[in-house]
């Protein structure tokens, strides 16, 4: 087993405990807002202003943790998911849609800020497992795809006449329990060792490699959550009832997360780029399974198809990116992958609701194929390039 086993597994549970806490988010976010919003095309922007929260808090996160070491900046990512749990939970018992859509922002910061988990988890272990040490937290969501859509179910009648308050309430606990777990993971000096020469910021991004795994990871990123924040909408224009919602948001997680037991040892078997590209066209399956119509079955195979398609392409773009900065370069290049990749996913999101209700489910979908073509056309023309390239001492 590779090195530094504890800080992985605390990682990965740490990773468990966000990632429940954003998958009620968006079990509830689209159908709450709907319910609150003045104006139902603005029903996806509470999941819009959580992405959005997490591309802001991506670069403040980095520089935080730079001064300050990885423990401060991830308790401080952790408290605001709890602020942003109790805000939205007095927004519901308000009917504030504003405070609503503040709690969600407040929720994607802590995304943001928890976001360099996968990048601590590799600090921990040596470069030969960093694929293995980065799909063990990810696998992390696993547990989020069955205690996320749970708890929004659960505590929808917890406080009477305030339905969905205890749902919300849930997630803060959830974010106390993420305080708790995080005071056990053994990081190293109160700041983050920036040894060696770094070199400009523009030098770094000239490599291929580089340039491969963020485009990578933010064209899957951005396509999984368009489509998954509609869903719920989709599945309700479509005569299905709410009860269907939750086993195609749980199986669609769970294809997310599932995969990363053994993604790790396929990219090392098979290298990061085939997996990347193995990830794009599985995501165009999902397109193609939506065209074949809106019963729950397309939705659950679709959705499964979308999260494995995420999980091939992500893993392995992170998995790329380590592979592309020296040591004093780490933590200003993972502030601009985040940057981008939130930058990407924040635009998707906020036009997914405006995507969905002027020209429908089936239009959302081929919209983003696009964008597939060009990520497997960009990674296929790069990725001659990448044998070229040795990764930096």
């Amino acid at each position: 087993m590779f090195t530094g086993r504890r800080n992985v597994l605390l990682l990965a549970f740490s990773q468990a405990l966000m990632l429940s806490v954003i998958v009620l988010s968006v079990t509830l976010g689209a159908v709450l807002g709907s319910m609150l919003a003045p104006d139902r095309s603005l029903a996806t922007l509470p999941i819009a202003m959580l992405v959005v929260g997490t591309a802001i808090a991506s670069l403040p996160a980095a520089f935080l943790m730079r001064h300050h070491g990885r423990r401060a900046g991830f308790m401080i990512g952790i408290a605001l998911g709890l602020s942003g749990s109790l805000l939205c939970a007095l927004a519901l018992q308000q009917r504030s849609f504003g405070l609503f859509v503040a709690g969600h922002l407040l929720l994607g910061a802590y995304q943001g800020f928890a976001n360099y988990y996968r990048f601590a988890a590799v600090e921990a272990t040596d470069p030969e497992h960093a694929g293995r040490a980065i799909s063990w937290v990810v696998a992390g969501g696993v547990v989020a795809a069955f205690v996320g859509p749970q708890l929004a179910a659960w505590g929808r009648d917890w406080m009477a006449g305030a339905s969905f308050v205890g749902s919300y309430l849930a997630q803060a606990a959830l974010c106390v329990m993420a305080l708790a777990l995080m005071a056990q993971v053994r990081f190293g000096p109160g700041t983050i060792a920036q040894t060696g020469a770094a070199r400009p910021l523009r030098q770094i991004l000239r490599q291929s490699a580089l340039r491969v795994s963020i485009l990578g990871s933010a064209v899957a990123y951005a396509v999984m959550i368009m489509v998954m924040t509609a869903t719920p909408l989709a599945m309700l224009g479509c005569g299905l009832g709410s009860n269907d919602v939750t086993p195609v948001i749980q199986w669609h997680v769970v294809g997310m997360f599932a995969p990363s037991f053994f993604t790790g040892s396929l990219i090392k078997r098979f290298g990061a780029l085939p997996m990347m590209q193995t990830g794009f066209v599985l995501l165009l399956g999902h397109v193609a399974v939506t065209l074949l119509g809106s019963e729950f079955l397309h939705f659950l195979s679709g959705l499964l198809l979308l999260g494995v398609g995420w999980n091939f392409a992500f893993v392995s773009g992170t998995t790329l990116l380590t592979q592309t900065y020296r040591p004093a370069e780490q933590l200003k290049v993972q502030a601009v992958n985040e940057f981008v990749i939130f930058g990407l996913v924040a635009l998707s999101t906020l036009s997914a609701g405006w995507l969905y209700q002027r020209f429908g489910w089936i239009a959302l979908n081929l919209a983003v194929v696009p964008l597939l073509a060009l990520a497997l056309l960009s990674t296929s023309v790069m990725g001659r390039r990448i044998h070229l390239l040795e990764k930096p001492v």
